[in-house]
């Protein structure tokens, strides 16, 4: 097995900050609670450090080393409808897609939940049911993220979780990787 230094401490943070901040809205506050506000801010204000991060980070936190074109998601495709493994030592492209789809909808449930705060948007019924939407989404999103995950490290022989806890990815020796 060959051991790569992938994720710096911000990314871990941050992934595993969200996943809390977001368990927590979601599971276990109070819905009209000032912690429930207050976790949808902290969550707002990750986001927000993700995606500068994300341009001005090292290697694989920044998004231009993991932008997922259509070519190389097609490709991930193949590789997985065929059995082909290659592995990514960064995200891969589905994975960089379903990225870009939690932080999208984590940030707009905290704009929605905003606005549900705020004079112009109070009581309007498609506000909240937007926020309950794009929960109902995220939630969804995580599930199929977190059996993704399952999947991929049994089909790749890579511990995907393991590197998010550590930021160092073991790879098999002599495995087709792309950078």
């Amino acid at each position: 097995m060959t051991s790569y230094k992938v994720w710096d401490p911000f990314v871990r943070v941050f992934h595993w900050a969200l996943v809390a901040g977001f368990a927590a809205n979601a599971l276990f506050t109070d819905d009209e609670s000032k912690l429930h506000e207050w976790l949808g801010y902290a969550l707002v204000t990750l986001i927000a450090l993700r995606l500068v991060w994300g341009v001005v980070g090292p290697r694989y936190a920044r998004f231009t080393s993991f932008w997922p074109t259509v070519s190389k998601v097609i490709a991930q495709v193949s590789d997985m409808a065929t059995g082909r493994t290659r592995l990514h030592l960064g995200h891969t492209p589905l994975g960089a897609l379903m990225i870009f789809n939690l932080l999208g909808a984590v940030l707009l449930i905290g704009v929605t939940g905003y606005m549900m705060t705020t004079d112009a948007f109070w009581g309007i019924d498609w506000v909240e049911e937007a926020h309950e939407a794009l929960v109902t989404w995220a939630e969804i999103s995580i599930v199929l993220h977190i059996a993704a995950v399952i999947w991929e490290s049994r089909r790749t022989g890579v511990n995907l979780p393991r590197a998010m806890i550590t930021g160092i990815k073991t790879v098999p020796d002599g495995a087709r990787t792309d950078p």
